[in-house]
């Protein structure tokens, strides 16, 4: 048996619609890491980044299961002594949804060349309309 490997010359890459509105943030960012990465494709091939594009519409109705919108903490430090600042989820939520959305995103692709140009290809959008459409992207319905 022999195994096709995929050329970066001859990749075809596509653009995909999810929206988040009342689907769990973290399924949704699975479905969206697996897009990014390429992962969905029948010719796809670890070392080489042949993931497609991807449009992440409703962030903001994306909604977080059990008590995380009051347990969950995302922290982020300035470098300074004593920097380490924490936000609520239900805050993170309000004011930036893309961002948990992006960061979800972010822990789930690998970390190195292909988890960061494969960041690159996510847009996240807190409403309904995008900037995208000359694009015509096609909307993901599979979970």
């Amino acid at each position: 048996m022999s195994t096709t490997l995929l050329k970066k010359e001859t990749l075809e890459r596509k653009w995909y619609v999810v929206d988040a509105a009342g689907k769990p943030l973290g399924r949704t960012a699975v479905t969206v890491a697996n897009l990014l990465r390429g992962k969905h494709k029948v010719d796809f091939t670890p070392n080489v980044d042949c993931g497609d594009y991807v449009i992440v519409i409703n962030t903001d109705k994306a909604i977080l299961t059990g008590k995380k919108m009051e347990q969950k903490t995302y922290y982020r430090v300035s470098g300074w002594i004593g920097g380490l600042k924490e936000t609520k989820a239900r805050i993170m939520m309000e004011n930036r949804s893309d961002y948990a959305m992006e960061l979800a995103v972010k822990g789930m692709l690998p970390k190195n060349t292909i988890g960061r140009n494969a960041m690159t290809r996510l847009h996240l959008y807190k409403g309904a309309e995008h900037a995208h459409a000359a694009q015509q992207p096609s909307a993901w319905t599979q979970d």
